[in-house]
């Protein structure tokens, strides 16, 4: 016979109650803790470029977190402002030129920009999908987050063999900003209905954390006894 709460040991009641308070506090300090991380880490690449006289502690006698990071989100967005003109373009192709002329900072500067504008021309279809695989061998399935279809030579070599491609992101628990690279056959891949954000909750909480779903509902047919009720029967 299952125990009631109230008769448990008191040991075991105040685990319990940790380990709740635990799931609680945990995600909310850890969140607080990267956050608070950031802001400082882009203040301090930022602010020691930025003329005392222009800074609040100038004026007041307590520091002002996240001003840094203020100034940056600032200054980007002038810059992307400006890229639209024909003055601005013509400065970002002249930088980009020399850029391409620069040994080993070439392959750098290509290889990140090709990420950063796949990752946000493409945000709308990119990793908005989740779906499971058999991998590592059959029968065995992985949560993946499905990127987009396969492009260039990649594409080409598998579309003379017939077969459509599809770039997923293997994610591994509890880390799922780390992972795998995969190029799957596109009828190969299951997809789910779960949101991305669901899908990393069950990896970071090793599958503890699932998230509520409700199969769709699907309209019954009509039976075959309220088919004949309603015919209209004629008289022999």
């Amino acid at each position: 016979m299952t125990e009631t709460p109230h008769k448990l040991p008191v040991g075991v009641r105040l685990r319990n109650n940790f380990l709740t308070g635990l799931i609680i506090c945990a995600p909310i300090a850890i969140t607080i803790w990267l956050t608070w991380t950031f802001i400082h880490w882009a203040d301090s690449w930022v602010k020691p470029y930025i003329p005392a006289r222009y800074t609040p502690e100038h004026y007041i006698t307590f520091a002002v977190p996240g001003f840094g990071l203020l100034i940056a989100i600032v200054l980007i967005t002038i810059v992307g402002i400006l890229a639209k003109n024909l003055i601005g373009r013509t400065i970002v192709q002249v930088g980009e030129s020399v850029l391409d002329r620069t040994p080993l900072v070439r392959s750098i500067y290509k290889g990140l920009k090709q990420m950063f504008e796949t990752v946000l021309r493409e945000r709308s279809n990119s990793f908005k999908k989740v779906g499971m695989i058999e991998y590592p061998s059959p029968g065995l399935w992985s949560l993946v987050f499905i990127a987009t279809d396969a492009k260039g030579e990649i594409a080409s070599r598998f579309n003379d063999k017939g077969m459509q491609m599809t770039t997923v992101f293997l994610p591994p628990t509890p880390v799922p900003t780390a992972g795998f690279l995969i190029f799957v056959e596109t009828k190969k891949i299951m997809p789910l209905d779960m949101s991305t954000e669901d899908a990393a909750k069950l990896l970071i909480s090793g599958g503890l954390v699932s998230p509520d779903w409700h199969p769709p509902v699907v309209a019954a047919a009509p039976s075959a006894s309220l088919e004949k009720t309603n015919r209209l029967v004629t008289p022999k």
